[in-house]
């Protein structure tokens, strides 16, 4: 295959017969729960449970797989994130092949942990992406590895792109398919799948509002969807999409995190940022309800555990299940295990207790503070713990959340 010309479904097809039973083929799950709250007829593909964690493995197997024998002996470099360098040090490990992958800085030390856990060399380099690509194309320089490109690869692309295939075996009728946008690979596959078995299918992608280059935005900051956090989209996938993207929107990083949460509440699915993007789209208040049976792509779930962790009390706090008091007592043994018998009676949960006396200038002589964070089922049941601690004698609080 000519590695500087676009794949063609044709490609995409014979990438499917390479990959064979290397790769799953991912459950199409229905969610009524996610249904309601969007207003579409809604389906989930679950690409998190890829090999590796991500879809990256389909690309990055295709792309390894049609190395000569003189390049599987001098290796490959790849430069991620963190999900693209673990399918390629994953689809190195399969063919034997000598694999180093450049990675951010910054990258999620659960990411670079698994991609050392396949077997790569991992150096860090830069503070985003593009640095860690700038990383990577001078050690090709000087090395002669091989470059395997996260997503302006036509190999690349077209091992993408059998989620397409999959995809029209198992709902052929899907009216609209939401993607998340990062270098356009994965989108750019798809198109090519779907295009001539589905003319009617509304591709729609989707960006993070502080990286969203495809939208004409400069990139801004960092995101939690790092894995679409892509300053300079692929020339190749831009010639592609340029005509077959139906539709863009952006998320912020609070709606996906929101995405994250619900997917694990109601469809006991894990998701990183970037995975959880598409369903955050569709949430979005203000967001276009669309019309028709709609798949929202899930396109990873390799997210870190201190984010998770973050992520679920960020939730927590906006669903009103924190309920975050200052509490003022009179400085006399008993007063706090009397707050906390109110808040045993009304069923809330302690989180923590924090019981001030020292170093408070604006405290009575005969006073005391007692920070609390409760766990309440919803905003009305914290609501009612607060006004429950109200009613005791010699007792003022300020709720902080």
């Amino acid at each position: 295959m000519d590695l500087t010309s676009q794949p063609t479904r044709q490609d995409v097809m014979r990438a499917r017969e390479t990959l064979g039973d290397r790769v799953k083929v991912t459950p199409l799950l229905a969610t009524a729960s996610l249904s309601r709250l969007t207003g579409t007829n809604l389906v989930l593909k679950a690409e998190n449970l890829q090999r590796t964690g991500s879809f990256k493995a389909r690309g990055a197997l295709n792309r390894l797989a049609s190395l000569s024998k003189a390049e599987r002996v001098v290796g490959v470099v790849a430069a991620s994130a963190g999900n693209h360098g673990q399918a390629v040090a994953y689809a190195a490990q399969q063919l034997s092949v000598p694999c180093t992958v450049v990675m951010p800085v910054g990258a999620s030390v659960t990411k670079i942990a698994a991609t050392r856990g396949y077997g790569a060399n991992v150096q860090l380099e830069g503070e985003a992406f593009d640095d860690a690509m700038a990383a990577a194309r001078r050690r090709c320089q000087r090395t002669g590895e091989l470059l395997v490109h996260a997503f302006d690869d036509p190999l690349v692309i077209a091992g993408q792109g059998t989620i397409g295939l999959e995809l029209m075996e198992q709902a052929p009728e899907l009216d609209n398919l939401v993607v998340p946008v990062g270098g356009g690979g994965l989108a750019a596959g798809i198109a090519l799948a779907v295009a001539d078995r589905n003319p009617k299918l509304r591709l729609i992608g989707v960006q993070a509002a502080s990286c969203a280059p495809w939208l004409g935005k400069a990139p801004a900051g960092i995101t939690i969807a790092d894995g679409i956090a892509v300053k300079h989209p692929g020339e190749m996938t831009q010639a592609i999409l340029k005509s077959r993207l139906a539709e863009l929107r952006s998320v912020t990083d609070e709606q996906v995190a929101e995405a994250i949460l619900l997917l694990l509440e109601r469809s006991k699915l894990l998701v990183e940022g970037a995975g959880a993007a598409s369903v955050a789209a569709l949430l979005a208040t203000g967001s276009r309800p669309l019309k028709g049976a709609t798949c929202a792509l899930l396109s990873g779930g390799n997210i870190d555990p201190s984010v998770l962790l973050t992520v679920v009390r960020a939730g927590l706090t906006r669903a009103g299940r924190y309920l975050m008091l200052r509490v003022r007592v009179p400085d006399r043994p008993g007063q706090l295990s009397r707050v906390l018998a109110v808040i045993a009676a009304h069923e809330g949960n302690m989180v923590t207790v924090f019981h001030q006396r020292e170093g408070r200038a604006d405290l009575g002589i005969l006073d005391t503070e007692i920070d609390l964070t409760i766990l309440a089922r919803d905003e009305a049941h914290a609501d009612e713990i607060e006004a429950a601690l109200k009613e005791l004698e010699g007792v003022s609080l300020l709720r902080l959340v």
